[in-house]
């Protein structure tokens, strides 16, 4: 069924819900690039109003992508909470952006709620608000996971610790996360991304990283970055395997791009599960998506690249995941062109992951032959501090040097703790002070650690145990 709208003199025609869905997308690179965006601001401003007065059951009787073809899209049909969504199921797209602004509509409710709202939903409203918007309802949302530690609880900011290394030295990654360390990040998780796929590199690199968090008993959880199927050989061959990392994206097409489907998710998670290696918590699933995946997968079927990422978070959500996190700025400008659609890029992926219940962290990141610069992130990292986001990424420098993007740094979490009064996750807190990293407060201590310090050495004299 078609929509239609006047601005002016002239009136906008939208073919059905997909279209009116990407007409109304704020501009990007990658909906340009799919033949999908609006043409001009009025167009853009038509679509809006249209999909303003769109009905939220709507939602569920249009599925964007056949539900006979797509097992994402039956995900999210069968999950689909009736009772949960029948406090805002007589509501338009509009009248939810009213609700969620709410003073009225606080922490509680929105966790109640969150099952009865699809990505779809998430996306639509997202299109409507500005940024002040998605920032004053995400800091709202919270989602709280465990595994040896507590993420996302109000006040707290984790720093996914990513000591990555060009040829996965073992001297250079544990320099790294020591370096890390001393910097007082971690909390989130201790995440390599290794430089090759090959399984007895990465059951080492497993190996060594459950070594030195176990020699100083971190109450923290290490991760290597690899495919799920490698780590399911890895657990097979008796690695200390604590969070099982994928990408995932919001289409079983883009997910089998990926080599993957929710069946082999469901067996990695319930092979992690069996080594009951949380201490405090079993959300062992650590997931990361981008906006852009699907169209570069050629696997969009013409829904904009924002909704597309908001159904990889019904895929997260599946799954109980300890961290989820948008790598907002890593796929390049043909999807997010310059410093201005990925700081708003940012904001909707974590606004849309929070609505949904999931933990979502933000990547802030750019490539260097995008149009933006560290400013533009910090600024993006600034309002997302505001916002509440769960985790960002802990860097050597904010430049990664095996992935080779521009990201955060151990010093970017300093300011933005120091700024915003954000704590680390308590546990992990309390380990620092124990340690003599921080003190009471949090504040790094001019004197760093002794035992730190001891391991940082033994290092440099070649021992990178």
């Amino acid at each position: 069924m078609a929509f239609s709208s006047s601005v002016g003199v002239r009136a906008y025609r939208f073919n059905d819900l997909k279209d009116l869905l990407a007409k109304a997308s704020p501009a990007r690179s990658g909906d340009v690039l799919a033949g999908i965006s609006a043409e001009s601001a009025v167009e853009r401003a038509a679509a809006r109003m249209c999909l303003a007065d769109v009905l939220l059951s709507r939602f569920l009787d249009e599925p964007l992508i056949p539900y006979e073809t797509d097992e994402v899209t039956r995900l999210i049909v069968g999950r689909h909470d009736a009772l949960a969504f029948a406090a805002i199921g007589a509501t338009t797209v509009g009248g939810f952006r009213d609700w969620l602004l709410d003073d009225a509509t606080d922490s509680a409710t929105l966790a109640g709620v969150a099952p009865g709202i699809t990505p779809e939903m998430a996306a639509a409203v997202a299109k409507l608000m500005r940024n002040q918007d998605l920032i004053l309802v995400a800091k709202k949302c919270r989602v709280v996971t465990r595994f040896r530690d507590t993420i996302g609880l109000p006040g707290r900011l984790a720093v996914r610790l990513q000591p990555n290394h060009p040829t996965d030295d073992p001297k250079g990654i544990a320099a790294s996360m020591l370096d890390g360390l001393l910097y007082g990040c971690g909390d989130a998780v201790v995440g390599v991304n290794p430089a090759g796929d090959n399984l007895r590199t990465i059951v080492d690199l497993l190996h060594r990283l459950d070594e030195v968090r176990a020699r100083f008993d971190i109450p923290t959880q290490t991760c290597v970055l690899t495919h799920v199927t490698n780590t399911l050989h890895a657990i097979g061959r008796g690695a200390p395997v604590d969070l099982v990392f994928q990408s995932i994206a919001g289409t079983e097409k883009a997910n089998a791009s990926f080599g993957l489907n929710l069946a082999l998710l469901a067996e990695a998670r319930d092979a992690a599960l069996a080594l009951g290696r949380g201490t405090i918590g079993n959300n062992v699933m650590y997931f990361e998506t981008g906006q852009g995946s699907a169209l570069s997968a050629d696997a969009n079927f013409g829904v904009d690249q924002q909704t597309c990422e908001a159904r990889a978070y019904a895929v997260a959500r599946e799954f109980a995941p300890l961290l989820t996190n948008s790598v907002v700025g890593f796929i390049g400008p043909e999807y997010l062109y310059d410093g201005k659609q990925i700081i708003r890029a940012g904001l909707e992926d974590h606004f849309c992951g929070k609505l949904l219940g999931v933990p979502l962290g933000v990547d802030v990141c750019y490539t260097n032959h995008a149009e933006a610069d560290q400013d533009d992130m910090d600024t993006l990292l600034t309002l997302l501090g505001t916002a509440g986001v769960t985790f960002v990424m802990g860097v050597p420098g904010a430049d990664d040097v095996m992935l080779n993007y521009q990201s955060t740094s151990f010093h970017d979490a300093l300011y933005l703790r120091e700024l915003l009064g954000l704590k680390r996750a308590p546990e992990f807190e309390a380990w620092l002070e124990t340690m003599r990293v921080t003190d009471g407060a949090g504040r790094l201590l001019p004197a760093a650690s002794p035992r730190l310090l001891a391991a940082a050495a033994s290092i440099a004299e070649g021992d990178p145990q």
